[in-house]
């Protein structure tokens, strides 16, 4: 007889759309950061969602948040105000230390999308024509799937078949201030777009002084500097901003991910020089900024921004690495291990390169759900609360699992 899971994945083989891989397991409930299949087989979670379940599964407190706006409203469109998106917009810029205004949205995609018509927008109304309204974005970079912001995205393998491509995208290597000063120079540069710790790219962080060098650019050329912190924002990387750590104060910043801690959100969050490029009608969106997603997000702003959490994030980044470092002079699999915070990624060593999805196969078989960042880095972005066994276990499961695949 056909079992529940077996069943459940041929309907997702037959009926979805066949863009994903996912492995052939069906998640039903988690806690922390534990999650249990219909089996009722134990996963310890190290992958939180694609950095998005910033405090784990079932948090009591977003769980009675999300319950208590259940039973009030949930949802009015923009053409109505409601209290939870007002007040999170408020918090957003108190918290953000350099914006005026928000947009709120359904997720990272749009908010880069806004951001890279805000950029438009504002450099339209400086008077700058169609053709010097260029944005630089970076080799290795992630911005979305949306078809802006895959162009954005100046990896060809996300862009493969969609062209035509939009136009007014230019591309320089990250961390690299000599092609950015370059790609600035003809005058045509209305914003620089980049991520501080590029996720997909391979964990990648900005080097020291590059942000810096990328603002006092910006600032010589009356360019927007737009920061997608998407991925690498909302603490994950320590302080809530990851932006804060290199001393800069962008004009734009992109957030989804973990601000919703597993609802769909995005926002925008625009400073001074660009907050009023866009006025009514310029931009909208239906759902975005519902009151549910928006009195969870509350809930995760303040949260995230606690003493407790800034010091855990600290305390298991430093934890992981040393069980890295103890894996790695027992097996001898990784070139280095990079990032920042809780967003780490460890580097498969040459002769093992290409083989990161062989990884995340053997650690599900243990019972540990991990990422990769291309086909040579193993990626680490869990739950900012994650308990000091939960990571225990999963080191150990980790462990067991690249035994199995150097032996194998």
């Amino acid at each position: 007889m056909t079992q529940p899971t077996e069943a459940l994945v041929a309907l997702g083989q037959q009926y979805y759309l066949p863009v994903y891989r996912p492995r052939q397991l069906i998640l039903d409930h988690g806690k922390g950061s534990r999650v249990w299949d219909i089996d009722g087989r134990e996963y310890i979670d190290l992958a939180g969602g694609i950095a998005v379940c910033g405090l784990g599964h079932a948090d009591p407190e977003l769980v009675a948040a999300l319950t208590e706006q259940a039973g009030r409203l949930w949802h009015t469109s923009n053409v109505f105000y409601s209290e939870p998106p007002v007040r999170l917009a408020e918090e957003l810029v108190a918290a953000s230390r350099f914006a005026e205004r928000v947009f709120l949205c359904n997720s990272g995609a749009e908010a880069n999308e806004a951001a890279i018509k805000l950029a438009r927008k504002w450099a339209s109304a400086q008077g700058r024509a169609p053709d010097r309204r260029t944005i630089v974005t970076c080799r290795g970079s992630f911005h979305g799937r949306t078809l802006a912001a895959v162009t954005a995205t100046a990896q060809p393998k996300y862009q493969e078949g969609y062209e035509p491509l939009p136009g007014g995208f230019r591309y320089v290597d990250f961390n690299d201030l000599d092609q950015l000063d370059a790609a600035m120079a003809s005058g045509d540069v209305c914003a620089v777009m980049l991520e501080p710790v590029q996720g997909e790219g391979g964990v990648m962080p900005a080097r020291d002084g590059y942000l810096a060098g990328v603002r006092a650019l910006c600032d010589r050329h009356d360019a927007l500097l737009i920061l997608d912190e998407i991925q690498c924002g909302m603490g994950r990387t320590g302080p809530l901003f990851a932006h804060w750590g290199d001393g800069v104060v962008p004009d734009i910043v992109t957030l989804a991910k973990a601000l919703g801690g597993g609802m769909p959100i995005g926002a925008m969050l625009a400073g001074p020089k660009a907050a009023e490029a866009m006025q009514f009608g310029a931009h909208g969106t239906t759902f975005g900024g519902n009151p549910l997603a928006a009195a969870v997000a509350r809930v995760v702003l303040r949260r995230l921004q606690s003493p407790e959490i800034v010091a855990n994030v600290a305390k298991q980044s430093q934890a992981l690495r040393d069980g890295l470092a103890a894996i790695d002079a027992e097996l001898g699999l990784f070139a280095e291990v990079r990032g920042r915070g809780l967003m780490l990624g460890a580097v498969l060593a040459p002769q093992y390169a290409g083989r990161a999805g062989e990884i995340l196969d053997r650690a599900a078989a243990e019972g540990l759900l991990m990422l990769q960042a291309g086909p040579d880095v193993l990626r680490f972005v869990p739950a900012l609360n994650l308990a000091d066994d939960e990571l225990a276990e999963g080191l150990a499961r980790l462990a067991r699992a690249l035994r199995a695949f150097k032996a194998g």
